[in-house]
């Protein structure tokens, strides 16, 4: 038997409120184990960078070459905070799998972007890094996304139909169907665009338990206007971001249909708009499913769960009832990546993305 391993996964989602990090121990086949986790807020500045560079601008490659730098030094730093927790020498983690933060995704184009600095993350660690996980299933036909599917099914599948939805800045679906093959796909819009409304009106970075949303009353013109958007229609493999569902598409559904509508109404409506497209994925790609698992920093919006809730009629619940805690999935699916890509595995899920054939994910960066 080989000897355990130890790697780092570090995520950076499309919420870009902060790094979740893990350090896992990966043992032969068996699930792997976190160690610990850590995470660090991304500096405001940073933030509202790696924000305005989801939109065309002036100056974008040096721009993001900055902002890449300044992003792989918060790794650096959470990284380095997991060994000193635990004594380790850096040589002791096999690798790091950093997603890096997406900037555009546009596989129907041919390319995505995440901003990483691998190079010098590995430098600044002195350990190997695994970066660009999406591009080669872009390069095979696939989305490129979601890749946690197949982390999915290791950590979560059962005997009886079960579906993890992950809701970060956009809601993507895993389905674990007894006998059936995985399938798996973006829904739309998870806390992304609620998290720029409460921004914008409370200065807040997110709606805690939806509690804003709560208190106010959805809209239904503008419910059905922004469910209308066709790319709800669209059947399989598909996956979004901010280059479709970002705030001018928002105000623009805004303006033509509630003008004067209070804040709270607008969140409430936003609210159940990613309510009502995740239900209706679920129902219409996944039917019989017994029980809804969530992961991701939606996992804590109470509100939204109880109204998937409403809408499905099944429990849905935090992975925390399965002893994962729901921040840390996303990340110890890219520590569970770079495994992968260390050990020759092909780690894409071609009936997810769409890819042609089954690829390894990830270039790589020595120490």
């Amino acid at each position: 038997m080989s000897q355990p391993e130890l790697y780092i996964g570090l995520m950076s989602g499309t919420s870009t409120d902060g790094v979740d990090a893990v350090l896992a121990r990966f043992d032969n086949d068996q699930t792997p184990v976190i160690v610990d986790a850590a995470s660090c807020e991304l500096p405001p500045s940073l933030r509202q960078q790696l924000l305005d560079l989801n939109r065309p601008g002036n100056n974008e490659l040096e721009r993001a070459n900055l902002a890449a730098i300044e992003l792989t030094h918060c790794y650096a730093s959470v990284c380095h905070r997991l060994l000193e927790r635990h004594n380790l020498a850096a040589s002791s983690v096999r690798a790091i799998g950093a997603h890096g933060q997406t900037i555009r995704h546009r596989p129907e184009l041919g390319f995505t972007i995440q901003l990483n600095a691998p190079a010098l993350l590995a430098e600044l660690t002195n350990i190997a890094v695994i970066a660009d996980f999406r591009s080669r299933d872009i390069a095979a036909g696939g989305q490129g996304a979601p890749l946690v599917p197949s982390v999915h099914h290791g950590l979560f599948a059962s005997d009886h139909p079960r579906v993890v939805l992950n809701l970060g800045g956009i809601a993507n679906i895993s389905i674990l169907h007894p006998n059936q093959p995985l399938r798996g796909f973006d829904t739309g819009p998870a806390s992304m665009l609620m998290d720029y409304w409460i921004g914008k009106h409370q200065g807040l970075p997110y709606d805690a338990s939806g509690a804003w949303a709560s208190s106010g009353t959805v809209i239904p013109a503008l419910l059905d206007s922004m469910l209308a958007e066709p790319w709800f229609t669209i059947a399989p493999p598909k996956s979004t971001g901010r280059d479709l569902f970002h705030a001018n598409w928002l105000e623009h559904h805004i303006a033509q249909q509630a003008p004067n509508a209070s804040p709270e109404d607008i969140q409430a409506t936003l609210l159940e708009l990613t309510a009502q497209s995740v239900s209706q994925a679920i129902q219409c790609y996944a039917a019989g499913t017994e029980e809804v698992v969530v992961c991701g920093g939606g996992a804590f919006n109470h509100a939204l769960l109880l109204r998937i809730t409403q809408l499905l009629g099944v429990p849905v619940h935090s992975t925390e009832v399965l002893g994962l805690h729901p921040q840390h999935v996303e990340a110890l699916a890219f520590a569970w990546l770079a495994h992968a890509h260390m050990h020759g595995i092909k780690a894409n899920a071609p009936a997810v993305t769409g890819a042609h054939h089954a690829v390894m994910l990830g270039a790589y960066y020595p120490a």
